[in-house]
């Protein structure tokens, strides 16, 4: 008889040393729940553009100038391309996980199949964390954005923004998908068009000014000295610290797989967005930081500018000076989209983790009512009551209160892509335990294993080098400190203080439920998903 509770929802059975095959149905009771709850309304072209926004978001335009800066032109295109290397590792290790337990929660709920129920306990309250935490970082970033045409109303800009944001959270899950399709869009056609303003630029398309090439790689350099530090050892710092700025603008590509519940066939269209990630990294990124490291010197004057908005941008720098007008309040308008986009995305992560932690009881079953649109209300009314901590910016500098709540962002980033690469290594291991080739997997590339071990490796080390300048002699500073670290114990509290609590077990390979998880691809297929067909095949570049 089903164990149920005062609201007559069944509840999640505890998890200890083992986890049979028995379990796996019980956790398929309630992946039920959540189907009968919840809306599978996110169609496939919904799914891969809330991949692409999570890719292109605030970071990108607002802190490269930054990053050009510190690590100088050459600098910058490494920490990207470092970075963006680590991004797609943990893409296609969440796509091949995700194939196999396409659950609502996904790299949360892994972890409990796949490790210990107490790192999914653990990794699940820090993503909640991360994303309640990023939402009042994007308002933030939308006030300032807003500052650059008007600095009136602040208070009534940060109002209208938590507004929009609850409402997008708060209404039909198809809404969103069509609210995010086509922010996409509008992300897709500013990088696009910055690229081909930034080349034109600088091959010397614009009337009065002769070709630049990469004259400022030669002048001022490829690297610059981070901190005045003279050498090899300061250009190598420039380069390293340029790394927290990519990892905040590459920050929200794992949530795309959170909403498995409410996304159409799920097996075949996150796999598929977790693929395109590589293009959109080497097209998008990439390119877009390696033309802005030709058409500004790492040394201008104007990068010192700290303003927040679009008049940072080293995009702007180089159109105003090429008399492009109309250039800077395009891109601020568009990058204001992007604020309200990540946040929205946010809102949607940490609603649906949450409500995933409830059904497990691992938070207040409070949270698992929903609309009768399948919306878990609750759950984004506590999610835009933590909203307001962006009024914090009426009394702080918008722009100090923003990279604040960056620098505590990045570190539950860091945190759930380690979690990522663990799963997949742990699913491979028990692959292999169990005699189960690797072709079974509905989902799967030769190569990946290897690249999720990189990702955990480099996830780690950046994770604990991620606060680095207050080491160095004269720069010590405690808000740093504490906003780069302060996730680490609080994680590493969560995963014992359950694992005191519940007296979970680390799973054996043995027990990890890779059979029955096939058996399930098999007795309940997926609807086929067609092939995209000559000019559709380009597509992969928007998802």
């Amino acid at each position: 008889m089903a164990n149920l509770d005062n609201h007559g929802i069944e509840l999640a059975p505890s998890r200890g040393a083992e986890f049979d095959d028995a379990d796996f149905e019980k956790q398929h009771i309630v992946e039920d729940q959540e189907e009968k709850n919840l809306s599978r309304s996110l169609k496939q072209r919904h799914i891969q553009m809330i991949a692409l926004a999570g890719a292109i978001g605030t970071g990108l335009f607002l802190s490269l100038g930054g990053a050009l800066q510190t690590g100088g032109p050459l600098g910058a295109l490494l920490g990207y391309a470092l970075i963006g290397a680590v991004v797609c590792s943990v893409q296609f290790a969440l796509g091949e996980t995700s194939a196999l337990f396409p659950v609502t929660g996904s790299f949360v709920r892994h972890a409990e199949f796949l490790f210990d129920p107490a790192l999914g306990f653990a990794v699940g309250w820090n993503v909640v964390y991360g994303a309640y935490l990023s939402v009042p970082a994007e308002i933030s970033a939308a006030l300032v954005l807003i500052q650059f045409w008007t600095e009136k109303y602040a208070a009534l800009w940060i109002t209208i923004f938590i507004v929009l944001t609850f409402l997008v959270g708060i209404i039909f899950i198809g809404v969103y998908g069509e609210i995010e399709f086509w922010l996409a869009i509008l992300k897709i056609m500013l990088i696009v068009g910055i690229i081909l303003m930034g080349l034109v630029i600088d091959l010397g398309g614009v009337p009065g000014q002769g070709r630049i090439g990469f004259r400022y790689w030669n002048h001022p350099g490829p690297f610059a000295q981070y901190l005045e530090i003279p050498g090899a050892w300061g250009r190598f710092l420039g380069f390293w610290a340029v790394m927290n700025n990519a990892v905040y603008s590459f920050s929200g590509i794992e949530s795309l797989s959170v909403a498995a519940a409410e996304t159409q066939n799920p097996r075949q269209n996150i796999p598929k967005a977790c693929k395109r990630v590589f293009a959109r990294v080497t097209i998008f990124y990439i390119l877009a930081v390696l033309i802005v490291g030709m058409v500004v010197p790492s040394t201008d004057d104007d990068l010192n500018n700290y303003s927040g908005n679009a008049s940072q941008s080293p995009f702007v720098l180089a159109a105003t000076r090429a008399g492009i007008k109309a250039v800077p309040s395009i891109i601020n308008a568009v990058v204001l989209t992007s604020a309200w986009s990540a946040g929205n995305q946010s809102m949607l992560a940490g609603t649906r983790i949450l409500y995933g932690l409830a059904l497990k009881n691992q938070a207040p079953r409070i949270f698992l009512l929903t609309t009768k649109w399948g919306i878990p209300w609750v759950a984004v009314i506590a999610q835009t009551l933590i909203a307001c901590l962006a009024y914090m910016s009426l009394s702080n500098n918008a722009l100090t209160v923003f990279y604040w709540f960056l620098d505590l962002t990045a570190s539950a980033v860091l945190i759930s892509w380690s979690v990522i690469a663990w799963n997949h290594i742990r699913l491979h291991q028990a692959l292999k335990r169990q005699g189960i080739a690797r072709e079974e997997l509905p989902w799967h590339h030769w190569w990946t294993p290897y690249t999720s071990w990189f990702a955990l490796v480099s996830c780690i080390i950046f994770l604990l080098t991620g606060g680095f300048t207050v080491f160095i002699k004269g720069n010590w500073d405690k808000a740093t400190f504490i906003s780069a670290y302060l996730d680490i114990p609080l994680v590493l509290t969560a995963y014992f203080g359950w694992k005191f609590l519940k007296r979970t077990k680390i799973l054996s390979l043995d027990d990890v439920p890779l059979r029955a998880a096939l058996d399930e691809i098999v007795s309940r297929p997926e609807e086929e998903v067609p092939k995209a067909r000559g000019w559709r095949r380009l597509n992969i570049l928007w998802g």
